[in-house]
């Protein structure tokens, strides 16, 4: 199974793209935080960012909601792409979101109590799209 859940806060406003058939695609980066106490009871912190990707309609949403700072709960799948840049091999590894909620907080809109939204087919996986069909 290939499933990955995070809540955090974005990093940055989403970015829109269009392809060229004109399938929307947003991206953007989601920080976790983890705090703890270590041995000698000194506070530690480790934040990881994370890349998301939404395509159609919850990408079109992503654009119109989400803001720097808001806080997401994201579910959807790992997905690790590469592709050569001047003879070296590269790799990135993104979560591809099937849902979104938005969970208040920094830049919350206060219209809504709480908002979630879906691919809108999430019933059946959508289909990877050919490369030829990836804005980046």
């Amino acid at each position: 199974m290939n499933k990955a859940m995070v809540i955090g806060n974005l990093g940055n406003d989403p970015e829109i793209r269009y392809t060229q058939k004109g399938t929307a695609v947003a991206t953007f980066s989601i920080a976790t935080t983890e705090r703890w106490k270590d041995a000698e009871g000194v506070q530690q912190e480790h934040t990881d960012w994370h890349r998301i990707v939404a395509w159609r309609g919850l990408a079109e949403i992503c654009g119109d909601h989400l803001k720097k700072g808001s806080k997401i709960y994201i579910e959807g799948k790992m997905q690790t792409r590469k592709w050569e840049e001047n003879g070296i091999t590269r790799y990135t590894t993104e979560i591809i979101a099937k849902s979104m909620e938005m969970l208040g907080g920094k830049n919350f809109d206060k219209e809504t109590d709480s908002s979630s939204a879906t691919t809108g087919d999430h019933l059946q996986d959508n289909p990877p799209l050919p490369d030829t069909e990836v804005p980046f």
